[in-house]
């Protein structure tokens, strides 16, 4: 099957599993490396070190907005461009997205390097897990900040282009990587105490071999796809700029409203206590798991819808969004059920402390309530960004966290306390989904209205 045919002509549901089951297993071992991260340290049973790990991980996270600005900007275009057959200028657009990247994680590193003590402050650090949090900051985003971001981008650009297989196993050989690593630094190699700074340098070196992976995948297909290093070609046409970051920064600012929802969130947390930020930060951890599935599912599909847009087949297109729906969705019930009756069981699997595991299977048994409505939401997003509707997406991921989100963070807590702050998410979510299916619908069918008056002319 060659990449063009995977595109138009292979059935629908295998097209996208084609495109998704990779990125799906390597998003699921994502998850578990961030898992494992909280888990290796939890087994240290003090939930300072969990709690610090968590604070300072909202700041690794915004290197995922960084990315998204280049790969999913870049990624979405170099699909519209390979429908539209400029295979040139989406060479180009992805050279350009790999050296954007790499530009924007060393100014955020350096950042991050100047002022670590008041950006970990500002996220809520206490005095119990202030040390702790500094020490994680600067492993995973001042020294790994910029292999961490470039490999996303990459990871992007070669899904993009096709090869969801070597995307996949880019992103799955860091996190085996970090399995492996992660106990080995924090109980072998690092003296007692060091669990964190053990945690946070295996992180970081796993990021430094998916990147070398990506490195020997772009040297290896450069010569016979839209794949390159070249410096000298990332230098695309400036209507291709302009349309990299009409949909790369929706996806950047939805990515950065999330993280700032996530330290609003963080510092009223902490403000009820060590031990009940402890117990979130696991959970935030458990909920990754459906939600990487959807994100797989998301990133699989994007490349699919692009291409179809661009060629102008909307009803192949829109069967590639209902079938990443219908299994996204899917998944996020199978979570909530297992959340509803197992979540001692599964805060268990984390840590000891009775105080933490009790907070946590409360919190989980809430959180776990807006995973379809995430999910689905993703989607839609995707969707419009693959289409290259820049606006529209922008519009969806401001309502979703920033409209939305906070405000319903602030109220919930005055009036419901901290189990107000764990309530939240479901309910602005929730509130999201019915507007993102509204715009969703308006836009595909203004799509086919557009595709039938061009058939009658």
């Amino acid at each position: 099957m060659t990449n063009k045919e995977l595109f138009k002509t292979t059935p629908i549901p295998k097209a996208l599993a084609t495109m998704a089951v990779p990125t799906i297993i390597s998003q699921l071992i994502t998850t578990v490396y961030n898992m494992a991260d909280t888990l290796f340290i939890g087994m240290s049973n003090d939930p300072y070190k969990v709690a610090a790990a968590t604070l300072s991980g909202v700041l690794f996270f915004f290197m995922n907005a960084l990315a998204n600005l280049f790969g999913i900007g870049g990624g979405s275009l170099l699909s519209r461009l390979l429908g539209q057959k400029r295979e040139e200028e989406a060479r180009r657009v992805g050279a350009f997205s790999i050296y954007g990247a790499l530009a924007i994680s060393a100014i955020y590193a350096l950042i991050c390097f100047v002022f670590s003590e008041k950006l970990v402050i500002m996220l809520g650090a206490s005095p119990n897990t202030l040390e702790y949090a500094q020490s994680y900051l600067f492993w995973v985003v001042v020294i790994g900040g910029i292999p961490s971001t470039v490999g996303m981008t990459m990871s992007h650009v070669v899904r993009s282009a096709g090869y969801a297989k070597e995307s996949s196993t880019g992103l799955a050989l860091g996190g085996v990587c970090n399995i492996i690593l992660d106990p080995l630094f924090m109980f072998v190699l690092l003296p007692a105490g060091n669990e964190v700074t053990g945690a946070a340098i295996a992180t970081t070196l796993s990021n430094i071999i998916s990147l070398i992976y990506f490195i020997t995948v772009f040297h290896k297909h450069s010569s016979t796809t839209v794949l390159s290093l070249s410096i000298k070609e990332a230098h695309p046409e400036t209507s291709s700029i302009k349309q990299v970051f009409s949909v790369g920064l929706p996806s950047c600012v939805s990515s950065l409203l999330a993280n700032t929802t996530s330290i609003i969130r963080n510092n009223l947390t902490t403000g009820y206590g060590d031990i009940e930020m402890a117990a979130y930060g696991i959970v935030q951890k458990i909920d990754m798991l459906p939600l990487n599935i959807g994100m797989g599912l998301c990133q699989g599909m994007m490349p699919l819808v692009a291409y179809n847009y661009a060629s102008k087949d909307y009803k192949r297109m829109k069967g590639f969004t209902k079938a990443a729906q219908m299994a996204g969705v899917t998944a996020a019930l199978i979570f909530i059920a297992a959340c509803q009756l197992f979540a001692p069981q599964i805060m268990h699997l984390f840590i000891q402390e009775e105080q933490t595991v009790r907070y946590g299977s409360d919190f989980l048994r809430i959180a776990c309530i807006a995973t379809p409505f995430i999910i689905s939401n993703f989607q839609k997003i995707y969707c419009l960004q693959a289409m290259g509707k820049g606006k529209e997406s922008l519009m969806l991921s401001i309502c979703r966290q920033g409209l939305l989100a906070i405000p319903i963070l602030l109220i919930l807590n005055k009036y419901a306390g901290l189990y107000g702050v764990v309530s939240a998410q479901p309910l602005s979510d929730g509130i999201t989904f019915i507007f993102s299916s509204l715009l969703y619908h308006k836009v595909y069918t203004d799509l086919v209205k557009k595709m039938e008056q061009e058939a009658t002319l």
